[in-house]
């Protein structure tokens, strides 16, 4: 066993070394954390009865987002498997791939201006109906649309590989036997995505357990105050640290354990373009006017808001945005941190993934009980951000920042930076290993008799397969690091701030105009890079093909 883990070490020292400072961080701020409760700690034992509302909430929020966001994901998914000639189709996949990174404050801002108090919806009922639905957006039902609109379409684009993975034969197979469509789901399609569907699920609950800016600006009152925001009051605006610590911990808690049972599920994202389903026989009538009329209503409440936001956006004065020094600052920390928390997450990510995929192999290290000791300590590392919810991070930063004194430019890029990689590395991950992993199945062979490895074996073997999947977890961990809210709500200020924090400064101080202007330059920076960057990194594939 030691001449395996010798032979391979230049591919898991690596990854050891990444997986172990991650741990070590994480360890750093839950000390941090810990040791600033100083002689309170017996405290943390009993849970205040705000503490108790604030986590039936939290759960009871995630609980709704997450049975409505699987539900809606499995029938947008079926629809959409089954109705695989359409126009724009691929358009339309590619606009709900594109949901798990549009920011948040965007999404939030362009349902605000479609169902908002001064929405396009209560003027279109003011004017026809003469009543107005006041308040609607904001509250429960504001926070589970958000949700929805986020997570609903991310799943259902997870699903459609799943729908689509399911051999032919099976539908043939169903259609000699007379299913109907409803047995024909039991029996054939329900059995190939339940594991994909317990998967979605974990990582949509633990996305809505820890949501920051939905709840922020649509929770409308403290009643509807999840734990992520409550921490930000508690340092923001009440500088109650004390109360902050409670919470950071509960949260922690309840993550780790999430976490912990959920490191091995797959997060479902692919940039692997699969075949459309195609099935010979037509649906029956009403089962296919059903599936138009699903995906119908589900592009019309995806995409309004979206345009909604280019309507109000192309009013605004641009002239005098870019010239505002506010916005120039935003807009530099914005990309510069972006760009250098996505390098280092694909950095890591390969690490990790080479690293991990040492185990999943026969032909590499055999199975052996410090081998899955090794190997979940790899993945439960890169899964760390979801154990980690921002603020709480934020928090142990921000006690770090008042015991070490340092310029606060360089807390602030520390903590954004630190943040935005453990928040892109799970997503990251479950693009680039899934890549590795076949790369090395069907190579490893090869390049063990022809003693080709290290650099040789990266340019000739392992670039020209994951180029592609590189340049998609690029884009993937640029928008996710372009769109956060959370770090920057504890450290942002006059002289440091970023385009999500401005423009959710704009909103607060009701400079609609110009919010619609820094909205609209945000969501196109954001699907300009996601779109075209992996088209970057494929183009060479493309031209040779």
């Amino acid at each position: 066993m030691l001449k395996q883990y010798s032979r391979f070490r230049g591919s898991l020292i690596p990854g050891l070394l990444v997986s172990v400072f991650l741990l070590i961080l994480a360890f750093a701020i839950f000390f941090t954390l810990f040791d600033a409760t100083g002689a309170n700690k017996s405290t943390f034992l009993t849970l205040s009865p705000r503490v108790i509302g604030l986590l039936k909430f939290t759960i009871f929020q995630a609980t709704l987002s997450t049975i409505l966001s699987i539900i809606i994901g499995i029938i947008l998914a079926w629809s959409l498997a089954h109705q695989s000639r359409f126009f724009a189709r691929s358009l339309l996949i590619a606009l709900f791939s594109s949901s798990l990174v549009l920011p948040t404050i965007i999404v939030v801002f362009g349902l605000i201006t479609i169902l908002g108090r001064n929405g396009w919806l209560n003027h279109l009922s003011l004017y026809l109906f003469n009543h107005t639905f006041e308040g609607f957006l904001y509250g429960l039902s504001g926070i589970l649309i958000a949700h929805v609109y986020l997570n609903a379409s991310y799943a259902a684009r997870a699903l459609l590989h799943s729908f689509e993975a399911i051999p032919k034969q099976r539908y043939k197979l169903a259609k000699s036997l007379g299913f109907s469509v409803f047995k024909r789901f039991i029996l054939i399609e329900w059995p190939a995505i339940k594991q994909s569907v317990l998967s979605i699920a974990s990582v949509v609950f633990l996305l809505t357990f820890t949501s920051f800016a939905i709840v922020l600006i649509l929770g409308g009152n403290p009643s509807y105050n999840t734990l992520e925001v409550a921490i930000y009051e508690a340092v923001k605006l009440d500088f109650d640290i004390s109360l902050a610590l409670e919470l950071a911990f509960l949260q922690l808690g309840i993550s780790v354990i999430l976490v912990f049972f959920s490191s091995n599920l797959k997060t479902n994202i692919s940039n692997v373009k699969m075949q459309s389903l195609f099935i010979p026989w037509a649906e029956p009538l009403f089962v296919r006017f059903l599936q138009i009329t699903i995906i119908f209503v589900s592009c019309v409440f995806f995409i309004l808001p979206l345009i909604a936001i280019v309507f109000d956006g192309i009013n605004a004065d641009f002239i005098r945005i870019l010239k505002s020094t506010i916005f120039i600052k935003s807009f530099s920390t914005s990309v510069i941190i972006a760009s250098i928390s996505s390098i280092i997450t694909v950095v890591f990510t390969l690490f990790l993934s080479n690293a991990r995929r040492n185990f999943a192999l026969k032909s590499r290290i055999s199975q052996s009980k410090v081998g899955k000791i090794i190997e979940f300590m790899i993945s439960f590392s890169g899964s760390l951000y979801l154990a980690i919810p921002s603020l709480v991070l934020g928090l142990g930063f921000f006690l770090l920042s008042q015991k070490f004194i340092a310029p606060h430019l360089f807390w602030a890029s520390f903590a954004l930076l630190s943040a935005n990689v453990l928040m892109s590395l799970p997503f990251s991950i479950s693009v680039i290993y899934p890549s590795m992993l076949k790369t090395a199945t069907r190579y490893d062979k090869l390049c063990f008799s022809l003693n080709i490895s290290g650099f040789k074996r990266w340019i000739y073997c392992e670039w020209p397969f994951l180029k592609e999947s590189i340049g998609y977890a690029i884009a993937l961990s640029f928008c996710l690091s372009l769109g956060d809210l959370g770090i920057i709500s504890l450290f942002g200020n006059q002289d440091f701030s970023t385009l999500p924090w401005y423009l959710y400064g704009l909103m607060g101080s009701y400079q609609n105009n110009d919010a619609a202007g820094v909205a609209l330059i945000l969501l196109g920076l954001t699907l300009s890079v996601f779109i075209f960057v992996p088209k970057i990194f494929a183009k060479e594939n493309f031209v040779k093909g």
